[in-house]
């Protein structure tokens, strides 16, 4: 059985940095002047052996609503060979849209394809800020993944490419229909799994944040299932933080 992780058990943690975010209609987003919120955001803290996440309600549905329909508007994504990925020497058609954004002159290999980021978008350096305020985190690149309805998906993976920095850890930003996302310990996967781990399983609603820390994606895949009854998409962000120079990278598993 999958361990069910409920999407409104919040524990609040009044130490993590916040500042207060305003959009302003068509006109574009501006973030007030006023610094701090009177409330944190809540947090909720999902662990299990060698996972550690946290969770919360980033935007307000207001908020997620309107950077939605800006991303619809603004986001390129990858097409022709680069709507391609490879695994086990196989080249597959990526079972959704994606598109890579970051500072300038980044790239990002994973599943044997190296991808060149694009610039910012306002509406992507907006949510980079707002993610970056939150966590106390700095972000150099973004994957932006839209799923046009619960036929697009995402296979088991780890997020634990080398030039990724170790030390800070992969926000992921939902928005749109809410979608079930997976956790399986590396140790329990496959019907010759060596050890009897459950999964974990949470929903990534419209307006969320999810931090995946050090050492989750050494221990722990992660995918987004097929959901055939629904109709409605759904963006997901996630920012990392990659290492200029691999070197200084530190050394382990």
């Amino acid at each position: 059985m999958e361990k069910f992780v409920k999407k409104r058990s919040f524990i609040s943690d009044a130490t993590r940095p916040q500042k207060k975010i305003k959009l302003e209609g068509d006109e574009g987003m501006k973030q007030d002047e006023e610094d701090d919120f009177s409330h944190p955001v809540p947090w909720q803290k999902i662990e299990a052996e060698g996972l550690d996440c946290d969770y919360a309600l980033l935007f307000s549905k207001e908020e997620a609503d309107m950077l939605f329909k800006q991303l619809e508007e603004e986001v390129v994504y990858s097409t022709g060979e680069e709507a391609k990925v490879q695994v086990f020497g196989k080249v597959y058609d990526i079972p959704r849209k994606q598109a890579t954004y970051g500072d300038a002159g980044l790239t990002y290999t994973y599943s044997g394809v190296t991808r060149l980021a694009n610039s910012w978008t306002p509406t992507l350096e907006y949510i980079r800020d707002a993610v970056t305020k939150t966590t106390g985190q700095a972000f150099n690149f973004v994957l932006v993944n839209r799923y046009k309805d619960g036929h697009d998906h995402m296979g088991e993976h780890r997020d634990d490419e080398k030039e990724l920095d170790p030390l800070c850890p992969i926000a992921s930003v939902s928005l749109g229909t809410p979608r079930d996302f997976i956790f399986r310990h590396r140790d329990a996967r496959g019907k010759q799994g060596r050890r009897q781990i459950e999964p974990v399983k949470l929903e990534l609603v419209h307006g969320s944040l999810l931090l995946m820390n050090s050492p989750t994606n050494t221990f722990w895949y992660h995918s987004l299932p097929v959901r055939k009854k629904i109709s409605l998409p759904r963006i997901n962000l996630t920012f990392r933080r990659i290492v200029l120079d691999r070197k200084k990278l530190p050394v382990g598993d």
